[in-house]
């Protein structure tokens, strides 16, 4: 689940032509295991024009930033505070001259100024058909157990843009996939992870290639 307050003032004018010319630079934010970040990083290792340049993560303990190291890709840390803090996370994607910001189970608030200085060029993956089973609470197995709880004969992955509302992001892309009666909230995660492991990496090539 990631959310986000009012924006401030700052904006950056980007536009997807003028990344045409030059490699876009991604930064994935994560705060867990990184699978999706691996399967991410490995998806581009040979592009000629879109390339991992970061891994950032809240967590010291995110297994992600193992993932990452083990591919070379640059990580850092931050706390939830300098997180917060504009005069040191703006710097420090700009020292790895960051297009593009990828939420992969980054489950800190996201700031406004963040949103400001990246407009729509942060983008969240969330695993289910939202507006079902978004918001507050709403992420990991917490949505496959409420998925599971009401009954529901599909479920999927959505993947939005981060804005003001809280999961509530305009949708750019949603994979869907069947359940059964029989299946546990881990098997509903289990599916709905691999719509992630397929699609995701193909959705971000796809809105860097608009």
């Amino acid at each position: 689940m990631l959310c986000a307050v009012d924006r401030g003032s700052r904006e950056r004018n980007y536009e997807y032509a003028d990344m045409e010319h030059k490699m876009t630079k991604i930064a994935i934010f994560v705060s867990g295991n990184g699978t999706n970040c691996e399967n991410i990083i490995n998806y581009f290792a040979d592009s000629k024009k879109i390339q991992v340049a970061l891994v950032l993560s809240n967590r010291s303990d995110a297994y992600a930033l193992v993932r990452a190291k083990n591919h070379n890709v640059a990580t850092e840390i931050l706390s939830k505070a300098d997180f917060n803090d504009a005069d040191k996370l703006i710097p420090l994607l700009d020292r790895y001259a960051i297009d593009f910001i990828v939420l992969a189970g980054f489950l800190l608030m996201i700031p406004p100024f963040l949103i400001d200085a990246y407009p729509r060029r942060i983008i969240n993956i969330h695993p289910s058909l939202l507006p079902k089973y978004g918001g507050k609470g709403m992420y990991g197995m917490h949505v496959h157990e409420a998925v599971k709880k009401a009954g529901e004969t599909e479920t999927g992955m959505t993947v939005h843009y981060v804005s003001n509302i809280c999961d509530g992001g305009e949708i750019i892309a949603q994979h869907r996939i069947d359940i059964t009666p029989d299946d546990t909230p881990e098997d509903i995660a289990h599916k709905e992870q691999s719509l992630e492991q397929k699609y995701f990496p193909q959705i971000i090539e796809q809105l860097l290639s608009r």
